[in-house]
């Protein structure tokens, strides 16, 4: 059995390439039934999201099982395979496995360390597992893939630091103010940067928010939304007073705060930062207001700085991140290993049991007045026997003490010696053999 994986996503394919590929949660169901009707195919799991499409297989043949999954693509999107192989990746074995693992871990992600891939896994694994179309080894495979995700979550940095500019706005802000259970929010015009920095904000319990728009009724929608408070344009100086983080982001060709304003406010404010976060371009707030003490201000440059040093450290995290990835891709490949060993050991167990069975039925038929308790301090005997006489054996094989491409070799030895094949096929150890 083998691993392998058959996909696409952002850096291979573009985005109306990768629209065509799309399976939403109906289709999902129908691709997983395809999926299971396919004979080169023992198991699989169909990863849908808006950055990848991609399906992992369990399959004897792992030439047949890329070929299978090739032709699955081509078939329920209805497009010949060259018009879109060039767009796919292939991965076997190992690669297949990291390449799992890295998903998961957001090591693959277009915004490194972002943490809505692992939830999107997790739901593709549960409509693969409603559909039935896992087993042992993609089991295995994705249950070690959450706990590597988790461990890269848990052990490294990688999502700790803000990549994008409404988040970096909030962390800012949370160095500033430390908590902001009890800081107003005021936004002055809209945006989604300024919009996505707002919810954020209140995400972190921000105490509540005012909205200001040169045109009111934007300003009662956008405050509706966010449950705050619209205010008119002419009375922001006033709420300078009691905003905690200002976030501008109008259309206006010149500032809609200058320095003077805040002055005026200062008194009022007894001293509190007030941090002002510029997202407009042209620059709505005068950078001037820097200079005044307990005042911050961060302009969309500022922001991509924060951003650009962020992603810095991520990398640094990755580095971190992929030990954890091959750490557990080499203990998922030594329990993938182990699968071929396992009907041999179980075959070894069934053939001594038997023996010991048999030996013990006949001497117990020439054995008299041997009372209950005889018979189980025999039986006891006998077990203890057999298990010491399979241990070293066992332990042999689960370990590896051979090398991977002498491992054929080595099953097929104790197959034989242990007469293994013909005891499957019918020939048991009969009570009356000598």
């Amino acid at each position: 059995m083998d691993i392998v994986l058959v996909g696409l996503n952002h850096k291979t394919a573009p985005v109306d390439v990768r629209e065509c590929f799309a399976f939403d949660s109906l289709e999902a169901d129908a691709g997983l039934k395809e999926l299971s009707r396919i004979p080169e195919l023992t198991e699989a799991v169909l990863i849908s999201t808006c950055n990848r499409v991609e399906v992992a297989a369990a399959c004897q043949d792992p030439d047949q099982g890329v070929a299978a999954i090739k032709d699955f693509f081509s078939r329920t999107k209805s497009m010949p395979l060259e018009n879109f192989e060039q767009n796919l990746f292939v991965y076997k074995g190992d690669e297949a496995v990291q390449h799992v693992f890295r998903v998961a871990s957001s090591l693959d992600s277009m915004v490194l360390g972002e943490p809505q891939i692992l939830g999107q896994m997790k739901e593709s694994y549960r409509l693969a597992t409603q559909a039935k179309t896992t087993g042992a080894v993609l089991n295995r495979l994705m249950h070690r893939c959450f706990m590597t995700a988790k461990r890269v979550r848990k052990e490294t940095g990688i999502g700790d630091h803000a990549v994008s500019i409404s988040y970096a706005a909030v962390e800012l802000a949370r160095k500033i103010f430390g908590e902001l259970t009890d800081k107003k929010v005021l936004l002055i015009g809209a945006g989604e940067m300024a919009e996505l920095a707002v919810e954020h904000l209140l995400n972190h319990r921000a105490a509540g928010v005012f909205v200001a728009n040169r045109t009111f009724e934007r300003a009662v929608a956008l405050a509706e939304r966010f449950r705050g408070t619209p205010i008119r344009l002419e009375e922001v100086e006033e709420h300078l007073k009691i905003a905690d983080i200002i976030i501008s982001s109008t259309g206006a060709p010149g500032y809609v705060l200058e320095k003077k304003d805040v002055k005026k406010v200062l008194r009022a404010r007894k001293n509190r930062p007030l941090f002002f976060i510029d997202i407009a371009v042209p620059r709505d707030i005068d950078p001037a207001i820097n200079n005044l003490s307990n005042n911050f201000v961060y302009d969309i440059d500022d922001l991509q700085g924060v951003i650009d040093r962020n992603i810095d450290e991520r990398q640094k995290e990755a580095i971190r991140a992929e030990r954890i990835v091959d750490e557990n891709v080499i203990k998922y490949r030594t329990w993938l290993e182990g699968l071929d060993i396992v009907p041999t050991i179980v075959s070894l167990q069934k053939k001594l049991e038997a023996i010991r069975q048999a030996e013990m039925a006949k001497t117990l038929a020439h054995v008299t007045g041997l009372d209950e308790n005889g018979k189980e301090a025999i039986d006891r005997l006998t077990q203890s026997i057999i298990n010491k006489v399979m241990h070293d054996p066992i332990q042999f094989l689960k370990a590896g003490g051979h090398r991977e491409k002498q491992k054929k070799e080595v099953l097929g030895f104790t197959r034989d010696i242990f007469n293994l094949n013909n005891s499957e096929n019918g020939d048991e150890i009969s009570p009356d053999e000598e």
